[in-house]
């Protein structure tokens, strides 16, 4: 333990605020996961779902661990790699809701041998953000037409997103802000951006009308996306209704301090209580200060990304910093808004605190992407350290007594 220590490298108020994170998810997501236990013809017990959340953080901070001592300039090659193999993912996982027999679009699938459900849309979005980053680098200070970008740049982002969008319409809308950030950040010519934007509405518009005439191909799915504005706008009584309204229960049972860990009465009606819903249990149990603290904690990582990402000597690492790192707080901001209902009814969940194995291990990806960036600095700084040493025969002198 002590050796792996030791060679824990990166920036350390992100290892903490990790960590911090992951040790304060035990306690809502075993709290919140009773009403789990006796779902589905449940034996009402709780711990499975705690050693299952502990097993998802632990393999996520070991892939942490060991993303982060990878060089961030091999993530240029892996992201060229890794789109077409996403897109397979999406293919696959689309696929399987056509012959789902009419069923709503499934965002999962099995792997095969282990057993173990998986999202491929999380997958892609870090890896989508690390591609825009290395072609954003690449024409970085050069001058480039809105055509030459088209299909090198916006066919795979543009394929990606319509491959997502049937089945998750917030997690498309989030990554496509995201790119739009990312490229913004990158330089790239505001009227392409313009042009990008009416695109990506334009697009949406069409997908719309294809699904009201032809309702069999994407069952329910547009409906619902109305149905969740529709109820935020206009309070109408749904299941998105219903659990906001509980979540605002929860919240105003909360006060100040809570009502203590393990004490939440909401988490027996909630039905996404241990992931979407979570950050309302918490101020229930932890009160005002607990959904504070939490909140800060996100502001830290978002300080410390722009930290990073000020201090990296390359352009690709910059990017690279704020593409993986901005979804993960702007993600946790979504899932805390929608609780209060400052946002309408996302399905998101909250980055390092919701059970699920997927969206921790891939905030765990993005995060040692990060840190990987940031170790690099580091290494850079000691051998300059060293190279000064070698140079200066007083210490040398000093070093051989």
């Amino acid at each position: 333990m002590t050796k792996v220590l030791a060679n824990i490298k990166g920036d350390k108020a992100i290892w903490a605020v990790a960590a911090l994170l992951a040790l304060f998810s035990f306690l809502p997501v075993y709290s919140a996961s009773s009403n789990l236990a006796y779902l589905y013809g449940g034996d009402g017990d709780t711990f499975r779902f705690l050693i299952k959340h502990f097993a998802h953080l632990v393999l996520g901070f070991l892939i942490m661990y060991g993303v982060h001592k990878i060089p961030h300039h091999y993530f240029k090659g892996l992201s060229i790699i890794m789109i077409p193999m996403v897109i397979v993912l999406l293919l696959i996982t689309l696929a399987q809701n056509t012959t789902g027999g009419g069923t709503n679009a499934s965002r999962w699938i099995r792997l095969p041998f282990v057993g173990v459900g998986f999202q491929p849309s999380t997958l892609a979005a870090v890896v989508l953000m690390a591609y825009v980053a290395r072609y954003l680098s690449k024409i970085k200070d050069k001058a480039v037409t809105f055509k030459e970008t088209l299909l090198p740049l916006w066919l795979p982002v543009f394929l990606v997103l319509m491959l997502i969008l049937p089945a998750n319409f917030s997690t498309t809308a989030i990554i496509f802000s995201m790119v739009i950030v990312l490229v913004f950040l990158g330089g790239y010519p505001l009227k392409y951006i313009s042009v990008i934007l009416g695109s990506g509405l334009l697009i949406l518009t069409f997908f719309i009308l294809f699904a009201k005439a032809f309702p069999g191909v994407f069952p329910n799915r547009v409906d619902t996306w109305v149905s969740r504005i529709e109820n935020f706008t206009d309070n109408k009584d749904t299941q998105e209704d219903y659990q906001i309204e509980r979540a605002k229960i929860a919240i105003a049972r909360g006060g100040v301090i809570g009502t203590g860990p393990g004490k939440s009465v909401q988490r027996n009606f909630l039905p996404q209580s241990s992931s979407d819903f979570i950050y309302a249990i918490i101020i229930e149990e932890w009160g005002f200060v607990g959904g504070v603290f939490l909140m800060l904690l996100y502001i830290l990582l978002l300080l410390r990304l722009v930290i990073v990402a000020h201090k990296s000597a390359d352009i690709f690492g910059k990017l690279l910093v704020m593409g993986v790192g901005l979804p993960i707080v702007f993600q946790a901001f979504i899932n805390m808004a929608v609780a209060v209902e400052l946002f309408p009814v996302t399905g998101q969940t909250l980055p390092l605190i919701s059970s699920g194995g997927t969206s921790i291990w891939m905030t765990c990806l993005a995060i040692g992407i990060v840190l990987s960036v940031s170790s690099k600095r580091e290494t850079s700084i000691e051998e300059e350290r060293i190279k000064e040493k070698e140079e200066d025969p007083l210490e040398v002198l000093s070093e051989v007594l």
